[in-house]
């Protein structure tokens, strides 16, 4: 390794969105690559050509690019490259690529993973297979019958000598190559999360390692890339470990250094199954239109499967406070539960963190997407009213696409059932008494003195010892709920002219 300096990658594959684990798994690499100043590679395994996705490249960059961690090595869009030693992909127009251990796009090595699969068959470490689908889906079905571990039956290594594979290659017969795995030995390794591990070859199957395509399998292309491109550590999620002795086959055939492994718990639904698509949202750009911060989704991402450790309760991390503290060695061996109620706790005290330009900003784009803020007047529309709403929900949201959800009465004109009006048993003479009270109170106050303090502190002298008769006409009146935020709070958004109208309203119909 080059001057035993830390280099880790993140691999996706273009079949789709991020998936929040592999945002995990990023996370994880960044943080390990920048606590000790390593190098930190994004590749692309677009090998499996049946799930590829026109445009997820580009999209797994801008969504890594949004999250803020940047990876120094690997493939950018050619837009935002202004390296002069940049290469642009020969598979991807927009995609450049930076970094002398590439390329760094499977699709572009197909003949060196070609190569290294030949050097194994003539070493004796793969053989060629040329057993079609039919028979490999009766063999597998065989085996089901028989109770037994579904595996190649190791047909074309026993029965097809080296005359019949030169003639079926001759004959340009479709064929894969596989990985000949030893039987009767224990392979064993660490794993940083999970310690001491032991596989028998006697359950690991002769992995197929080129494709009938002429394409690689993850396998072969994985080593093969993380040797070429000098990495020193492999991390990676839970669901590869059963993989590594394959891979330490192929480190032991090539002769090559073998990097250290970490492999991540599984992310979890609340019923322990595995977070899939089919129990609700799993692509970061599900929780980005949800109205979830970013900071707040790293913050998540970082607690699922890693806590600083030593009784630590800290439970709000910043970026640089989880590259100081981030330590493999406290990763969890369990599952991580992905417990949406803690998301949006964490989301809520970025929220919190927010000044209100910022929460403007940032919510806008949210309260256009909502039929009572495109339906809704001007004035109802305008920044200082919107921030005024603001001010008053920025305690109580849990995500920006809550914004105004629960105070919709304050873009639309009301209606309600003199009922609500009602506080205990106060007759209609007296809930009019209190709302022309309220009223007097409010038209006293001089347009430049409406502010939610000189609201509260006159409707509570005028209220005295009985608040609930004056306070809860007059808030339904403004509002037309039985839930809202305070009557002063309500009023001071509203403004003089359209509280006082409210409430006109309100004693009209208990006229009636």
């Amino acid at each position: 390794m080059e001057n035993n300096k830390i280099r880790v990658r993140f691999a996706p594959s273009p079949t789709g969105y991020l998936h929040i684990g592999s945002l995990r798994t990023t996370l994880y690499n960044f943080l390990f690559a920048q606590k000790y100043q390593g190098d930190f590679i994004l590749k692309i395994e677009d090998t499996d050509r049946k799930r590829y996705i026109e445009g997820a490249i580009e999209n797994l960059i801008k969504s890594l690019d949004w999250a803020g961690l940047k990876w120094n090595e690997g493939v950018f869009l050619q837009e935002d490259v202004k390296n002069e030693n940049a290469i642009q992909s020969k598979c991807y127009p927009n995609i450049s690529e930076v970094g002398k251990y590439g390329p760094y796009i499977q699709s572009e090595k197909l003949e060196l993973y070609k190569q290294k699969v030949h050097e194994l068959v003539k070493n004796g470490y793969a053989y060629y297979c040329f057993c079609g689908p039919e028979r490999l889906d009766q063999v597998r079905k065989d085996q089901i019958v028989m109770k037994k571990a579904p595996m190649y039956d190791r047909h074309c290594l026993q029965s097809v000598n080296e005359e019949k594979v030169n003639e079926n290659l001759k004959n340009n017969y479709s064929y894969t190559v596989r990985l000949k795995v030893p039987k009767d030995e224990i392979i064993e390794f660490n794993d940083i999360v999970h310690g001491k591990v032991t596989f028998n070859t006697n359950l690991v199957d002769d992995q197929v390692l080129l494709k009938s395509d002429g394409f690689p399998t993850y396998h072969l292309a994985n080593v093969v890339d993380d040797h070429d491109m000098r990495i020193t550590h492999v991390i990676r999620g839970d669901e590869w470990l059963p993989s590594v002795p394959k891979h330490l086959l192929l480190y032991r055939y090539f002769g090559w250094q073998i990097p250290k492994f970490i492999h991540l718990p599984l992310l979890l639904n609340p019923d322990r199954t595995k977070l899939s698509k089919r129990q609700g949202d799993v692509s970061v750009e599900d929780y980005i239109r949800k109205g979830y911060l970013k900071e707040a989704i790293i913050n998540f991402v970082a607690l699922l499967g890693w806590n600083e450790g030593k009784g630590s309760v800290q439970e709000i991390y910043s970026l640089e406070e989880l590259i100081q503290k981030f330590d493999l060695s406290h990763v969890h061996k369990a599952g991580a539960v992905f417990d949406l109620k803690k998301l949006d706790w964490i989301n809520s005290q970025y929220i919190k963190k927010l000044s209100i330009d910022e929460l403007y900003q940032k919510s806008l784009e949210f309260f256009k997407q909502k039929d009572f803020y495109n339906e809704a007047s001007e004035d109802r529309k305008a920044e200082e009213y919107l921030k005024k709403i603001l001010l008053v929900e920025k305690d109580r949201l849990n995500k920006l696409s809550e914004a105004g959800e629960s105070n919709k009465f304050l873009f639309q004109d009301i209606q309600y059932d003199k009922e609500i009006l009602r506080w205990k048993e106060m007759s209609d003479d007296g809930l009019i008494k209190s709302l022309n009270d309220s009223k007097i109170v409010l038209a006293a106050i001089e347009e430049n003195d409406w502010s939610k303090e000189n609201l509260e502190k006159a409707l509570l002298e005028k209220a005295g010892d009985k608040r609930g008769e004056l306070f809860w006409p007059l808030r339904v009146a403004l509002t037309g709920e039985k839930k809202s935020p305070s009557p002063f709070e309500v009023a001071w958004i509203l403004g003089k002219k359209e509280s006082l109208a409210r409430i006109g309203q309100a004693i009209n119909i208990l006229s009636d």
